[in-house]
This record gives structure tokens, C-alpha cells and sequence, in this order.
């Protein structure tokens, strides 16, 4: 499974937004982007996806920003990634051959067919309220690796 770098950047941001109690809180795009180190235009485009996906909400103003728009226990990792890459597919032949599991079978299909229920199973039952309270609980978590190489 290969997440592009816009889902990437888009679970991270979600992740922090969660562990800064942005179900809440409105947080501004500019603290967010700083504190990941992502490039603001990059991240502003990636969190508009989120807000038409209904999983962000934004404010504009001086006390605006994003937040999450329901409970992070109802977010999945599936819902952000499918948000962001409308294209995502984890159905894709791991050896890159056309037609694979459609017309003919590639030498892994009976593996990668268990792998992906595994990874499918994952990724929609996956929280980010269990990423965030899963990172708390881990001294090398993103946002610490982040935050400490900007001080760096």
C-alpha cells in the first residue's frame, strides 16, 4: 500500500488537530502547517479536501482556523485517505500487472488478497482518536520527531 504525500500530510495534520483538542478548538492552518513543517498552500489545499469531505470544519476570521467536525473516534484513516485520493486503491496488483485479478491471477493473488482484507479491515476500523491516544503513549511520536527538528 503507497499513501501519497497528501494523505500523508493529511493524517498528520488530522492526528495533531485531534491531540489539540480540535474537535473543540479551532486551530489556524498557519500553527499546523509551522508545526508539522508542511508548506502552507500545500496543507490549505489538503484540509479544503477535508472540509468538502465534511471532516474538517473551517472559520475565517481572527479567531478562525479548522477543527474536526465530529468526535475523532468517528474519523478513520480510511476516511481521511479516501478524502484526499479519490483515486486510492489498495486493489492494485502488487507486481504491477494489468488485468490481475480480473481476468488472470499474478503469482501473490492469493496473498495479497489476505493482505489487503487485513489492510482494509485496518484502515476503516482505525481511529484517529486511537492514533492520537496511541502517540501520546510513545516518546517518538510525529509530533514530537517534528517539533524537535524545527528546534533543532
Amino acid at each position: 500500500m503507497h499513501l501519497s504525500k497528501s494523505s500523508i500530510y493529511g493524517l498528520r495534520a488530522s492526528i495533531l488537530l485531534t491531540k489539540m483538542g480540535g474537535d473543540k478548538n479551532y486551530v489556524t492552518i498557519r500553527e499546523l502547517s509551522d508545526e508539522l513543517n508542511i508548506p502552507f498552500h500545500f496543507l490549505t489545499k489538503i484540509l479544503q479536501e477535508l472540509s468538502k469531505a465534511e471532516i474538517l470544519e473551517s472559520l475565517r476570521g481572527p479567531n478562525g482556523g479548522v477543527r474536526l467536525a465530529k468526535p475523532p473516534n468517528r474519523i478513520t484513516l480510511k476516511d481521511i485517505v479516501t478524502s484526499i485520493d479519490v483515486k486510492y486503491d489498495i486493489l492494485n496488483c502488487p507486481l504491477g500487472l494489468p488485468g490481475c485479478g480480473e481476468h488472470s491471477l499474478c503469482p501473490l493473488q492469493q496473498d495479497w488478497q489476505n493482505f489487503k482484507l487485513k489492510v482494509e479491515r485496518m484502515i476503516s476500523e482505525v481511529t484517529l482518536e486511537d492514533l492520537s491516544a496511541r502517540s501520546k503513549n510513545n516518546d517518538n511520536d510525529m509530533y514530537h520527531r517534528t517539533h524537535n527538528h524545527l528546534n533543532a
